[in-house]
């Protein structure tokens, strides 16, 4: 019996039901000083529970329009329709630019569409095989570390993050981290606990104004781009296969179509290029890994299921590439671990001119908000929207409907690696499954940590049980 003939848990008794964690609503719109101080600690308990009720919220921001949209055309309309109308933030910018440099995700006009030209045949489909048996190499390379005794307890999300590591680094560089991934973490960990946390200046500043954390900022950034050009330096070293043998390849034959001339990527933005796919590739993947584990261990029903799927599936290197693909429960189930729980739970566009929204008039300058968390879980969207139903997404059930479901963003910019991803974390959850039962260590609940991206405000222990 598969996961699809059983009751969902929507079912079943709400005592034995346990829903996903998610901070409470806020009762109330807080004053600028503690809105900022709220936006620092944990952006998720900042929307009032308004928000996931209603199309459009129209309110000032620090003396700034500031349009949060639930609309499915709306959202369209900004982020396809019309989205040269609608570029990045100051403070957006300020932030992640000195861990991701002028590189795909921060670009914008015409170098933003001829990097993403340039990269485009990287991530085509044909590559997928490359995520797949790097994942499957790397998961049993972490298995077979495991110490043998079962009362151990496991930082899976650590694990993830160090796992999902060396898959990014096997696939874009061909080589192993072993040498530079302490170092990389070390900066990654750093970055999110001191640099990414929005403060006043942030916000208030230009773009071209220092603020004082820009400083700190500034020096992290020359230490990352050191260690990024290190890496990148070696793996140029190495002369291009006759076909390529990992994006790197497949990233320097497109810059060597383009020419030598202006089209081709140079030594500072090919470096750019590599270092947001290190830190984009592998923490956000981490995190889906970590989600739906975290689920699976407090659903045994589906965690069952995906353990029945991964047994009967070929999870080995010779067929993992075709296998990765046919791996619906799972599949199931990170997706809505990636619903509760998006990498990028909040997209902010500035209006470069004025626009109209619906009912509501925008003025250039405003700043407008689509937010995975809040649309991912809104009431005119989903039936049962906090609760884990990784049903929704398996074959055959209705899709959700276009514009409510932005795991990886939409349109034009939607994230180019987004089935490279979906692939490692089906390969390395299913493999896991396979040969061990997920249990949480204690009962102390955690509660999800929005800054860049979604965290857990504790990594919980886990035990991993050997099946069989």
């Amino acid at each position: 019996m598969t996961y699809v003939d059983r009751p969902t848990l929507a079912e079943r008794s709400t005592l034995r039901r346990q829903l996903p964690p998610k901070p409470a609503p806020a009762k109330a719109a807080l004053p600028a000083p503690l809105a900022i101080w709220a936006l620092r600690r944990n952006s998720l308990a900042t929307w009032g529970q308004l928000a996931y009720e209603v199309d459009v919220i129209d309110r000032p921001f620090l003396g700034r329009q500031t349009v949060l949209l639930n609309d499915p055309a709306l959202i369209r309309h900004v982020l396809v329709d019309n989205n040269d109308s609608y570029g990045r933030t100051a403070a957006g910018i300020r932030i992640l630019e000195p861990i991701t440099g002028k590189g795909l995700f921060l670009s914008e006009g015409a170098q933003w569409k001829r990097q993403r030209r340039l990269m485009a045949p990287a991530f085509a489909p044909r590559n997928l095989g490359f995520v797949g048996e790097a994942s499957l190499a790397e998961t049993e390379r972490w298995l077979d570390k495991l110490p043998a005794s079962r009362r151990r307890a496991v930082d899976l999300l650590h694990a993830f993050q160090g796992i999902s590591l060396e898959i990014a680094c096997r696939v874009l560089l061909s080589q192993s981290m072993d040498s530079h991934g302490a170092a990389l973490r070390r900066l990654i960990n750093r970055y999110g606990l001191r640099h990414a946390r929005a403060s006043a200046f942030d916000l208030l500043l230009p773009q071209n104004w220092r603020s004082p954390d820009d400083f700190g900022r500034q020096r992290f950034a020359k230490e990352w781009r050191t260690l990024v050009d290190g890496i990148v330096a070696e793996r140029a070293a190495r002369p291009p296969a006759a076909e390529p043998a990992d994006l790197f390849d497949a990233m320097r034959a497109a810059t060597l179509e383009a020419g030598d001339g202006a089209d081709a990527f140079g030594a500072e933005e090919l470096r750019d290029q590599i270092g947001t796919l290190i830190v984009a590739g592998h923490e956000t993947t981490a995190l889906a890994l970590f989600w739906s584990s975290y689920l699976l261990a407090t659903n045994p029903e589906a965690q069952e299921a995906v353990a029945a799927e991964a047994a009967t599936a070929d999870l080995s290197a010779e067929r993992i590439g075709k296998s990765a693909q046919d791996l619906p429960v799972t599949r199931a189930v990170v997706a809505e671990a990636l619903r509760l729980y998006p990498p990028a739970f909040t997209l902010v566009r500035e209006a470069r001119e004025p626009d109209r929204l619906g009912d509501v008039e925008v003025k250039k300058g405003a700043l407008v908000v689509i937010a995975p968390w809040v649309l991912h879980r809104h009431r005119k969207h989903w039936i049962d929207p906090d609760s884990f139903r990784p049903e929704r997404f398996l074959p055959g059930a209705t899709p959700p409907a276009r514009y409510t479901y932005l795991p990886f963003g939409a349109g034009p910019r939607v994230c180019i690696g987004a089935q490279f991803a979906l692939t490692e974390a089906a390969v390395v959850l299913a493999r896991l499954v396979r040969d061990y039962r997920l249990e949480l260590v204690g009962r102390r609940p955690i509660q999800p940590v929005g800054i860049i991206t979604i965290y857990p405000d504790r990594p919980p222990p886990f035990r991993l049980v050997p099946r069989g």
